[in-house]
């Protein structure tokens, strides 16, 4: 499925059966994992507080009936962070599709969650020939309800704001990953008691607390208020037209909401009750079920 050239060390922690790989890939290195040898292929893309990480008992689910592959986005992870590089939903989407190619393992059933949905998005609607399926994960789209997260007067969070503030993250919060990880983030994303355990945390804070690891949170959170409309009209342009999964916890149904306004093929929701926001953390194999019946539809017609 990729060239053994890629191959690495984990630098964390890992998983058995998984294969870690280095690859300069669109101007980063870019860190992934790969697991499984047959099925169709299945790309995983972490949201915020995460990494590839956040897909560690979702994988060994999938990986038995397809081949699996999950990234560090850049700035995030072990995947590069170097200055001279841009961050941001463009670029990222555009990693995806070298991602692909590089991988060679043809179209992906792409599965994004939180902040990565805008950047599956864009891959999606940019190169639809890499994309068998688009599986969204509790996140929506700038211009369809992302901006309103950020809204403390509403019903937003005043961490989407600092996030997107140029250079504001990176300045403020290294040397207090853990305490920002561990006592804030999630706590406050988490909706299942033993989910994130202490070794969890434990692999985010490492990667985290990374010099210059806020890059790739500062530029997809700034996408958020960057955006000035180009996403909406690449959807009114180019809705979505391969088949669209939407996930969520118990939580307000803005998921479904946002993917049935940009798509213009089928759409399949499912609601998972007494799950938070880190679905894949927290309910992974009621995911992965939900995963295995999506994609095993679309592949038997294919």
């Amino acid at each position: 499925m990729t060239s053994p050239s890629t191959t690495t060390v984990p630098s964390g922690a890992t998983l058995p059966g998984l294969t870690h790989h280095l690859a300069d890939i669109n101007g980063t290195r870019l860190h992934y994992v790969s697991a499984g040898t047959t099925g169709s292929p299945v790309l995983l893309v972490h949201g915020w507080p995460e990494t590839w990480w956040a897909f560690r008992k979702l994988i060994p689910l999938l990986a038995p009936s397809h081949r699996v592959i999950a990234l560090d986005l850049r700035g995030f992870g072990d995947s590069g962070n170097a200055a001279d590089a841009a961050y941001g939903e463009a670029v990222t989407a555009e990693d995806l599709h070298r991602l692909v190619e590089h991988v060679g393992a043809g179209p992906v059933h792409l599965v994004c969650q939180d902040i990565s949905g805008g950047t599956g998005f864009r891959f999606a609607a940019t190169h639809p020939e890499d994309v068998l399926s688009f599986t969204g994960i509790e996140t929506t789209l700038a211009g369809y309800g992302l901006e309103a997260l950020a809204d403390v007067n509403g019903s937003g969070s005043w961490h989407v704001g600092f996030l997107g503030a140029p250079g504001v993250p990176g300045m403020l919060l290294p040397g207090h990953e853990r305490e920002f990880l561990a006592d804030w983030a999630f706590p406050l994303m988490n909706g299942t008691e033993g989910a994130v355990t202490e070794d969890d945390i434990d692999e985010f804070v490492r990667t985290y607390a990374r010099p210059h690891a806020w890059r790739g949170t500062e530029g997809l959170y700034r996408s958020v208020f960057a955006d000035a409309g180009a996403l909406r009209a690449l959807a009114e342009s180019r809705p979505l037209a391969v088949p669209v999964l939407t996930v969520e916890g118990a939580g307000h149904p803005f998921t479904e909401n946002t993917f049935r306004q940009v798509s213009a093929g089928e759409i399949t929701a499912v609601h998972l009750e007494g799950v938070g926001h880190l679905v894949a953390q927290e309910a992974p194999e009621a995911l992965a079920a939900a995963l295995l019946e999506f994609t095993g539809r679309i592949d038997a017609r294919a």
